[in-house]
Formats: C-alpha cells, structure tokens, sequence
C-alpha cells in the first residue's frame, strides 16, 4: 500500500526485483491503495506497470488483492454485491496488467450481500479463470464459519486465508479467528506485524534520536514504555533485533503463513529479510508472551 504515496515508481519497483531476489513471492496488495480519492488504484497500476516489463515475472509472484472499498461515488462500485465483484475484478486485472489473480481477498465483510451471491459471483471468477483462490480480510470468527458453511453447499472450496491485524500487541484475533481458521483449514496473513513500528525497536530509537513518534504513536509507547523495554532487552539477550524477533513471533503462531510488511525502501525490505532465520523455541516463545500478554481461546478467554 505504500506504492506510490510513499515509495516513487523506480523505487517500488526496485523493492519488488529485491523481493524477487531474496526469495520474496507473496505480493498482496488491494484495489483502494493508492492515497486520496483521486489516487485509488494507484497502486495495482505501479504494479502492473512491472510485470508488463518483464512477462517472466508473473508466475514468480503468488499475486493477492482486494476489493470492497468504495472506489466512486456510485452506489453499484462498493461492497460485495455480485456486480461489484465482478466489476471490481476486471478492473484490478486492467490496472495490474494480469490473466489472473492468485488470491482474490475480501477487504471486509459485506452484511448487506448474502453469501449465496457472493459465492455465485467468486464461482464464475474461478470458472472463467481470472481468480483462483478467495480469501477474506478483518473478518471475525462468526463470519469465516458462516462463509465457510455456505460455500460447504454449494460445493465451493470457500475461504483459504484471512488477512488480519495481529501482532505482539494486537492478538484479539487469538480468541476466535485464529481457532476458526484453523479448524476451516486457513492460512493466517497478519497485517501491521510490528504495530506501526513500535515494536521495531523503538524505545532504542528514540533514545538515541533516530526516530520521532506521531502523539498517538508517542502517547502508546509511553503506556507501554516498562514492557517495550523489557522485550527490548530481552532482543538483545537473543541476539536479535526487535523488529526479527517480532516477526519470528508471528511465524511461530499457529496458522500464520506469511506476515505482510510494508516497506518504504529497499533498505527496510532488506532489514526484515533476517527475520527468516530467527527460530524461536517454546521457552523463547513463553518469555515473549510473558511480556505482552494474549488472549486464550473463547470461551475461556472471558468464562470458566
């Protein structure tokens, strides 16, 4: 989503030839991305603008995007209705200069589209070849059975992933996403793994002047300040930086597959690339966990 409001097109592209390179092949992206309203889209077409340079680079890449967001002010360019997805489709395959979509995601659910339309509408995707796999993204646990069940009649494969926020911080999925994934067979593809880039290090950083904080960002760090500085140390205990370990953290939960960064510049693509070799035992795991606290399975989380 930074492709052009942060990183210019020279440098997007560089950052996905550097992926390539160092084994990177999931590129997720979604058809809102862009910036402000005159800028939607913006992104896919950065995108398609380098696959069209090179027609190897297409099967090196599991592409994934989404749609939901309202893209204009009409009523139809919106939601999950069966002609917003197949408009919504066609117009990513245009802007990325692509036959098809690996993972086609929901960006959100849809509570005024019933399921049977939203299938109908995927079904004929997969039939004509433009997607192959249907994912969602910030669903709740409810919503991935009920997806799932509809599918089951229909004789549709369903859901494969779910794309959610969740991070040391942010583990609410930890009470009935992640439970329901696993029993409907989904892979888990975190989002905002480092919290904005709190858990990047950033007490170090500020201490030693490399980084300013937004007030909101500064007035979190600030409540969580005795905590930040334990698991700080404790990196540095392990070896690791911050940032690794967090993303190790993630790679160790069940169900996760693949943590989506958002890198700017070469340079931050290139500083998570050592995450990859950073293995944490059960100990390690426990200790992290002592520091940021989780959510148990539900019920249990908030009954006997």
């Amino acid at each position: 989503m930074n492709f052009g409001p942060q990183a210019d097109v020279p440098t997007s592209h560089q950052i996905m030839n550097t992926a390539i390179d160092n084994g990177i092949n999931f590129f997720d992206t979604a058809d809102r991305y862009g910036g402000d309203t005159e800028n939607l889209g913006w992104t896919e077409e950065i995108m398609g603008e380098w696959f069209s340079q090179d027609s190897s680079r297409r099967e090196k890449v599991v592409l994934a995007t989404k749609l939901y967001v309202q893209m204009d002010p009409y009523p139809n360019n919106r939601g999950l209705s069966a002609l917003h997805i197949r408009r919504a489709c066609e117009a990513s395959l245009k802007r990325l200069k692509v036959d098809y979509i690996d993972l086609y995601q929901m960006h959100h659910i849809d509570r005024d589209t019933p399921w049977d339309e939203i299938w109908q509408a995927m079904d004929v995707l997969v039939q004509q070849g433009k997607i192959l796999y249907v994912g969602s993204s910030n669903f709740g646990g409810w919503h991935i059975a009920q997806a799932q069940e509809r599918a089951k009649s229909r004789n549709f494969m369903g859901l494969i992933s779910e794309q959610s926020i969740y991070n040391l911080l942010t583990r609410d999925i930890e009470r009935e996403v992640i439970p329901a994934a696993l029993d409907y067979g989904l892979g888990i593809l975190p989002w905002s793994p480092l919290n904005g880039g709190i858990l990047g290090g950033v007490i170090k950083k500020e201490r030693d002047g490399k980084r300013r904080l937004n007030p909101g960002a500064a007035a979190q760090v600030q409540e969580l300040r005795p905590q930040l500085e334990e698991y700080e140390n404790y990196c540095d205990e392990l070896g690791h930086e911050p940032a690794d370990v967090a993303l190790a953290w993630l790679l160790a939960q069940p169900a996760v597959c693949s943590p989506i960064i958002g890198p700017r510049t070469v340079d931050q693509l290139m500083t998570s690339l050592p995450a990859i070799d950073v293995n944490l035992n059960a100990d390690q795991v426990a200790r992290i966990n002592a520091i940021f606290p989780g959510f148990k399975t539900a019920p249990e989380d908030y009954a006997w």
